[in-house]
């Protein structure tokens, strides 16, 4: 069985490193990631450029690919080119810092990864760590985050994975781990409204002109069963199952139009 593993943080990223580490004794890996930090780019791919892959050395020996590109790009080249061949999962992770909420699932470069694996009927796992120091969300290379409970996590929901597959209808899943969590249990909720709140910080350049810095507060979610709320609220480790299918009811449409 084989596996491929990408993110949005970057090759060399910690979080990479620990989901390959979860997972090799499940199957053969493919680590195959933009070179550099991509969040926030969702499922964006490059077309106006050319692209490059370069070798690079994991931190176990192994061999990894760097792609001067976006989180859809390396997924695309590393179907495409490195393996030739549909894996039987995909792990696009783990990062650092939580995927939650309808309003930003797209904007995610690691949501952006997974959705472009799962459109090919590939198995796919989307995981995300929940962490509280925004210094160290967007950086690149290594950080000191404990990836270990994550990595306990997304083994023991690989296993499953690549002894059935994932249930009809459902085409990835978007896990979350929290910063404290309070037990081993993968709690299964819906989305909630958003992750962040918006807020636009406005700043003056050395020629006293206006530019614009797009940041946010996480949204204080108060609806359990939510991945927002059971996450940061009650600290369990959220699953949500999503469809790539965004098609809305169509009788309602004709309705509508009529």
């Amino acid at each position: 069985m084989k596996a491929l593993v990408s993110n949005d943080d970057g090759i060399t990223a910690s979080g990479i490193f620990a989901a390959k580490k979860a997972v090799d004794d499940l199957c053969d890996t493919y680590v195959v990631a933009p070179e550099r930090q991509q969040s926030g780019i969702g499922h964006a791919l490059t077309l106006y450029e050319p692209l490059r892959i370069n070798d690079y050395t994991l931190k176990d020996g192994s061999k990894g690919y760097g792609v001067s590109g976006t989180p859809t790009d390396a997924v695309t080249i590393g179907l495409f080119k490195i393996l030739n061949e549909k894996p039987d999962l995909m792990i696009s992770g783990i990062n650092t810092g939580y995927n939650i909420g309808k309003a930003e699932l797209t904007t995610s470069g690691t949501l952006g990864a997974a959705l472009e694996a799962a459109s090919f009927g590939i198995p796919t796992i989307a995981i995300s760590q929940e962490v509280t120091r925004d210094d160290i969300k967007f950086e690149n290379g290594e950080n000191e985050i404990d990836f270990s409970f994550a990595g306990k996590m997304l083994k023991k929901l690989a296993k499953i994975i690549l002894k059935k597959g994932l249930p009809e209808g459902i085409d990835l899943l978007n896990v979350n781990i929290p910063e404290n969590p309070v037990n081993e249990e993968f709690e299964v909720v819906k989305l909630g409204k958003r992750m962040y709140v918006p807020e636009i910080d406005i700043r003056l350049d050395p020629r006293e002109k206006p530019y614009y810095w797009i940041g946010g507060d996480p949204y204080d979610s108060d609806e359990p069963g939510t991945d927002g709320y059971e996450l940061r609220k009650a600290h369990k480790t959220t699953i949500t199952p999503l469809t790539i299918d965004m098609t809305g009811d169509m009788s309602l449409l004709k309705e509508w139009l009529d």
